[in-house]
This record gives C-alpha cells, structure tokens and sequence, in this order.
C-alpha cells in the first residue's frame, strides 16, 4: 500500500485478523454503517487490517473494502495490536476483534466521551452472539469485576497520544494485554481527574467461538482449574496461551485470486 497517510482522519479504528474471511465482513458491513452515522463524515474514520500473515482471503477482503492493511508477522496479539497503531493518524485510536460487529452509533458515542473531556479511555462493552446456561452463567462470573473496574472489551477506545505515552500494548503478553493497556490508560488518567468508562449504549456484539470451539462450559472446567497455574507458572501460563488464543489456525477458505497491493 501506498505510505501516503491522509492527514483528514479523526479516527483511527484497528481490527487484529487472522483467517478471518468468515466473519470480517460482517464486521466491516457494520463498520461501514457506523461511519455513515459519523457527525464527522465516513471519510473521518480510518480502517486499518493488521493483518497476521493470514494464509485465506482477509487481506484482498479488507482491501475491497477500503481499509488500509498492514501485514505483522509475529503471531502475538498485542504485537499486532501495535502494528496496526503505527499506521494510526485519528486524534482516537480504537480496536476491535474481527469477529466482532459494532452499534451504528459507536463513533459518535466515543467522540462525545472522550470531548467532555473526564474519560481517559474505554470500551463499549459486548453482547453474545448466542445464549446458554453455560454461557450466561460465564458471562455472569466476569460482569462484577467489570462493574467494579470499568474495564471492558468490544470496541476500545483512547486518545492516540495517551496511547503512545504508555508504549501502547504490552508485547511481552501473550494474553491480557488488553486489561494491561486499561490499567496503563486509567494511571495516566487518574493524574489528570480522568476515569475509564463503560459505553453500554452501543455495545458490540462479539462471537461466541470460543464457546463454540472449547464448549459452553469450559471456563468452568477449564479456565478456571489452570487459573492458579496461569498466575503463578509463566511455562503453564505461555503453554495455555498457545494452546486456547494461538492454536485455532481456522482453516482459509477458497482460493482467492486477487492481487494485493503493498
């Protein structure tokens, strides 16, 4: 892609992918309405695929779709994060998984936030795209410490420049590193009376893969059994990593013939 960067861009939105051909473009349909709802205009909104050296068609999606893509080959989260970032130029920096979809309202809700001026950072929050016993009894588990923390996923959100001043994501974590962005933001925040948020109005709605791949209820069976190992081992704790964040390859899907630029 062209080194150009258009210096017009307000907002700077990061989608991570990997093998994501599936179910990108649901998310880039709903980011396409939410850019049209922009008070700032579509064109204030820039979309950048950091695109994890995928084998299937998420790039040439991602091209044809307008966004800029960046290519980032370590397989570590928080690296891709960060190599979607430097290709950012919006005042507000945003993220969002790929197997995501996002509220029409999304950009308007952080641009109004973030102008009062008392929030640092934030996140939208998320609905699941199914509901179980198992599921919601997950979902259940985790709600009270976002409550007390105001820490959430979906669609999160900061200043660019708060963002660079804490060195962005943690690239030594193999996972957490969102929390640990959160906490990096709500530091920088608090010397200033500033707080994190939660914007519960245009929450995304988020895959329940996961669910899907290790069953409904492992968090019970699972997660939580290793949870001591996963604090206290850093072998065991890079192990599951591997193991449940960076062992689903998602198989690509057909091939595809189109010629990407870089």
């Amino acid at each position: 892609m062209s080194s150009t960067k258009p210096q017009t861009f307000r907002l700077s939105l990061v989608i991570p992918a990997f093998n994501e051909e599936l179910l990108l473009p649901g998310l880039l349909e709903t980011i396409a309405a939410a850019r049209e709802r922009y008070r700032h205009g579509a064109d204030a909104v820039q979309v950048i695929v950091a695109d994890n050296v995928s084998t299937d068609s998420t790039a040439a999606i991602a091209e044809r779709n307008g966004c800029e893509v960046v290519t980032v080959e370590e397989r570590r989260i928080a690296i891709v994060r960060n190599g979607g970032a430097r290709q950012a130029v919006g005042e507000i920096l945003s993220f969002v998984d790929a197997d995501t979809r996002i509220h029409p309202e999304t950009f308007n809700a952080i641009e109004d936030v973030l102008a009062a001026g008392r929030v640092v950072a934030g996140a939208t929050g998320v609905r699941l795209d199914r509901w179980s016993p198992g599921i919601s009894a997950t979902y259940a588990l985790y709600m009270p410490f976002v409550w007390i923390l105001r820490m959430d996923t979906g669609v999160v959100f900061c200043r660019r420049t708060d963002f660079e001043a804490v060195g962005g994501y943690d690239e030594r974590r193999a996972f957490g590193e969102d929390v640990q962005l959160l906490v990096d933001l709500r530091r920088v925040g608090r010397k200033r009376g500033q707080r994190l948020t939660r914007l519960t109005k245009v929450k995304a709605v988020a895959s329940t893969r996961k669910f899907d791949t290790h069953g409904d209820w492992h968090y019970f069976t699972e997660v939580i059994r290793l949870l001591p190992l996963i604090l206290w081992s850093p072998k065991s704790s890079s192990a599951f990593a591997e193991r449940y964040w960076y062992g689903d390859q998602r198989p690509p899907g057909p091939p595809d013939n189109t010629t990407l630029r870089r």
